[in-house]
């Protein structure tokens, strides 16, 4: 199949299907549940390609969300990003956002079955990537689709004598079709919720909040998360369905996203908070000879 033109392949298990475009990020572009469409793809697959903008079910990779400068010093190396693109897109700070990978067209499918979708991307290959985040490694996206839920497993091997930091993530957006926002009924889990500059940075504080209700109505998010317990769940429902986010492992953060009036919701799982490669917190590594994987999964039921 295609969408705006982009080859498309389509996972299908009982009332779901999911497509994703491996040649522009392995992007997830849909999500089915009895025919409707349950993501927003915003301006579409070729304004994500030409421009970066995140829309569907993108990766965010090697950082999640805006790092506070166009530079980092990690593990020894002091790295200087390009200003722009084509690699590296920015928000209306001029901070870099969402990584290097953007629409890569590097992704080469190594499986491909009815209800399953398996993509790697040699990252130690590419120099201008390499100058950019300089810790040779391959990543792995390993997509499969049940009647309930699509699952999708993230995997980095380093392929160097160098640890590989984590702190990538991804960016579902979200939509219930059919149901006015006003009506859209959130559910948020137990999280501590980030102290964010005027530029959506990390402060380094935070409070502990409770699980929580509440219908979605005109409020307005764009709020990080972190200490999340293993296999944590964000939801929305309305209009007789449920669609449920469970971070089932490796996401100890995200990010809850929703700009008044939007009809969309995205409930954004995260390996490291934001600004994690340039603040330090909560950043992981993975050793050489070792992988580090993380999953999550999108589930749909009717109520």
């Amino acid at each position: 199949m295609s969408i705006d033109r982009f080859d498309t392949v389509t996972l299908s298990a009982g009332p779901l299907a999911a497509e994703f475009a491996p040649a522009v990020g392995m992007a997830g572009v849909s999500l089915r549940h009895r025919g409707e469409e349950l993501l927003d793809r915003r301006a579409g697959l070729r304004a994500y390609a030409r421009t970066g903008a995140v829309m569907g079910v993108p990766l965010l990779y090697p950082w999640a969300n805006r790092l506070s400068a166009h530079d980092y010093r990690l593990d020894g190396h002091d790295v200087v990003l390009p200003p722009g693109p084509p690699l590296v897109h920015c928000e209306e700070h001029g901070l870099p956002i969402h990584g290097l990978l953007n629409a890569s067209p590097d992704w080469r499918t190594t499986l491909q079955e009815p209800t399953r979708l398996r993509a790697r991307l040699d990252f130690d290959r590419d120099p201008e990537l390499l100058a950019a985040f300089p810790f040779p490694h391959v990543l792995e996206l390993d997509a499969v689709l049940s009647p309930d839920r699509l699952t999708i497993a993230t995997t980095v091997r380093p392929t160097g004598d160098v640890a590989v930091p984590i702190a990538f993530g991804f960016h579902p957006y979200l939509r219930l079709p059919g149901v006015p926002r006003a009506e859209w009924e959130v559910a948020l889990p137990a999280r501590r919720h980030l102290a964010l500059d005027d530029r959506g940075i990390p402060s380094g504080t935070g409070a502990r909040q409770p699980a929580t209700r509440f219908p979605l109505s005109d409020r307005s998010f764009d709020d990080g998360y972190d200490e999340l317990a293993p296999r944590t769940a964000f939801g929305v429902a309305g209009g007789g369905r449920a669609i449920t986010v469970h971070l089932e492992s490796g996401y100890p953060a995200g990010q809850v996203f929703s700009p008044r009036g939007a009809d969309f919701i995205c409930f954004e799982p995260m390996t490291a908070p934001t600004n994690a490669l340039r603040s330090g917190s909560g950043l992981r590594r993975v050793a050489p000879g070792d992988a580090f994987s993380a999953q999550f999964s999108i589930v749909v039921r009717d109520l």
